[in-house]
């Protein structure tokens, strides 16, 4: 199974990309005969339901005309949803002003968390304002999860 992952990670990578999104993750699971395939995309804009059935019937498309899955799949293509910790730092332009509950490594060994608004982004840095209305500068290599907090305000 991960030498299917891997080829199929490699293969729909360059056609996501030409799309204008990023793959976000794959996961392949079921059984030898009727497999599913799971693409998360995600990109620098919202992705919309018509952006994912299109990008479905490509890279399903794509899969077949290049005979990469030998057996019967289900293919899944869709983003990774509010609840799912953000990945990539490209993912963070499109969620500015938006509250994030993030766990970071203070010193390359503790893990901290905190809550806080998203203000800026310059090059890997971002600046998040703190519930208490402190700013925190953190490097985005430093953070170890990142999760959007859905407000219903």
């Amino acid at each position: 199974m991960q030498y299917l992952n891997t080829k199929i990670n490699e293969f729909i990578r360059g056609i996501i990309e030409e799309q204008g999104f990023f793959l976000i993750d794959l996961v392949i699971r079921g059984s030898q005969r009727n497999k599913v395939i799971e693409i998360f995309v995600d990109g620098e804009k919202n992705v919309s339901a018509e952006d994912l059935a299109a990008l479905s019937r490509l890279l399903g498309n794509k899969i077949d005309e290049h005979s990469l899955i030998d057996s019967s799949y289900r293919l899944d293509v869709s983003t990774p949803g509010v609840y799912r910790p953000l990945k990539f730092l490209q993912q963070f332009p499109k969620h500015l002003n938006r509250k994030f509950e993030i766990l970071y490594l203070e010193d390359d060994e503790t893990i901290k968390k905190f809550n806080g608004v998203l203000l800026n982004i310059n090059g890997e840095d971002l600046l998040f304002k703190m519930d208490n209305s402190t700013e925190q500068l953190l490097n985005f290599n430093k953070i170890k999860s990142a999760k959007v907090l859905v407000s219903f305000s």
